[in-house]
């Protein structure tokens, strides 16, 4: 079974699992499916919007593929969500990439 089958099987088992929609996201990008990755990432900050690596790595992905206003936004979020739980280190990841973008 390849990784993405595995992936939403434990979806289908557990709906709610935010690691498992979080490496579907990123097997999905990885495979070249970048939309449906970013369906993903909206799926897993919708159920779970203080999951502060999706945010990132949806701005990540958004900026590889030259959409840099949306990665812009994406970061801003993510910036909002590692404040509201205290992770200085992706807050400061993010601020970083987003001084980068937002010139």
């Amino acid at each position: 079974m390849d990784k993405i089958a595995g992936l939403k099987e434990i979806l289908t088992l557990d709906p709610g699992n935010t690691f498992a929609r979080y490496g579907l996201a990123m097997e999905y990008v990885g495979q070249g499916q970048i939309e449906t990755g970013l369906a993903e990432f909206d799926a897993l900050l919708t159920a779970n919007p203080d999951y502060t690596a999706g945010y990132f790595m949806a701005a990540q992905t958004l900026a590889k593929e030259e959409r840099i206003p949306e990665a812009i936004d994406r970061l801003k979020s993510g910036i909002e969500s590692a404040r509201r739980t205290g992770n200085n280190h992706a807050l400061s990841e993010m601020q970083g990439m987003l001084d980068e973008l937002d010139r």
